[in-house]
């Protein structure tokens, strides 16, 4: 079922909200090898602009990952495009819905790994982590000889976790094997259950550490927003908000549009106190950032707000005024992006 979901803009007046269409958004992924990840490429790009398809797809020899977003029949056509290749065969999706597309343009990336651990040859497909459903990972979270890890980066945990959950803090998906090594001992943790938004970066974490002797491992299937799509609010131990890699910025419990802005300097979630502080300039600076940036960053940055705020103007949109624009940025330079 496609869950109705908003996607934030910014500024909002420039694009009025669509009440006679919706975007449906397909996310997806699958280790599997794909030794001619190379080859597919074109063809991907090609079918997926013939279908009117928006997004980012990633292709590497361990698979594929990716987020689409079009109209329903569009995305159904590239979602059974990719199917026809008995590899992809039971390749899964996650879908929403948008009134407004939340990204400009289509891509397919060719990468060394799904998600940047910096270890490409961990066969991820061959050894990863146990899955738990939804339904059963409360029980995992209460147990008390387990450890709960947030594999995600700091800036996605600081605005939500899971109830007395680990947080690495890492800025990047890469620095996850050093804090293993430094914090993380089979001996002293033999349970480990581990979390991101959307399963991905589990499936790597999950092997890493198994490649390390760690015992026993799990991971929860579909990661976060599964979790907020099955379990009800008043049995949740969910606690604050969802960061997501697209123009909503974050999601709540319901899977509804959350309250954070974005930094379009730095790309960090702003929560209403951010947006208050004397340090956050629209589309220039916020407290994370503002001593960091140097006096041609920040006369770049202004030019390109006064050029937004001249489109807006005008009525039209600056690409650099979205979230959407944003995240899509963030998608193309991160390893966490499309999950």
């Amino acid at each position: 079922m496609c869950v109705f979901l908003p996607v934030a803009g910014a500024p909002r007046s420039i694009e009025p909200r669509m009440t006679n269409r919706r975007y449906t958004i397909a996310a997806f992924y699958k280790f599997v090898h794909l030794p001619d990840f190379r080859a597919r490429r074109p063809a991907l790009l090609e079918h997926c602009l013939r279908h009117g398809a928006k997004g980012t797809v990633l292709l590497a020899s361990e698979g594929i990952n990716g987020t689409l977003a079009g109209s329903r029949a569009g995305v159904t056509k590239i979602l059974e495009y990719l199917r026809a290749d008995p590899r992809l065969a039971d390749l899964t999706h996650k879908e929403s819905c948008a009134a407004r597309c939340p990204f400009h343009r289509m891509r397919v990336k060719l990468r060394r790994e799904l998600v940047s651990l910096g270890m490409p040859d961990l066969a991820v497909e061959q050894r990863r982590g146990r899955h738990v459903e939804p339904e059963e990972w409360n029980t995992v979270l209460a147990s008390p000889d387990t450890l709960t890890l947030d594999v995600r980066n700091h800036y996605e945990s600081d605005i939500g976790s899971f109830r007395n959950a680990t947080a690495p803090r890492t800025t990047n998906f890469r620095e996850f094997p050093e804090y293993v090594d430094r914090h993380l001992d089979p001996a002293q943790h033999p349970r480990i259950a581990m979390f991101c938004t959307g399963g991905i970066r589990c499936e790597k974490a999950s092997s890493y550490l198994l490649s390390r002797g760690f015992k026993e491992v799990l991971q929860l299937r579909g990661g976060i927003l599964n979790y907020l799509e099955k379990i009800d609010r008043d049995q949740s131990l969910w606690q604050g908000d969802c960061f997501v890699f697209d123009g909503r910025v974050s999601v709540n419990h319901e899977l509804a549009e959350g309250q954070y802005r974005q930094c379009f300097a730095c790309r960090r979630p702003l929560a209403e106190d951010a947006v208050n502080s004397p340090k956050y300039q629209p589309g220039v600076s916020c407290p994370a950032c503002y001593d960091d940036l140097s006096p041609a960053q920040r006369r770049r940055f202004s030019e390109r707000q006064r050029q937004v705020e001249l489109a807006e103007q005008r009525g039209q949109q600056h690409i650099g005024a979205s979230a959407a624009a944003g995240a899509e940025r963030s998608a193309s330079a991160s390893e966490d992006a499309v999950e």
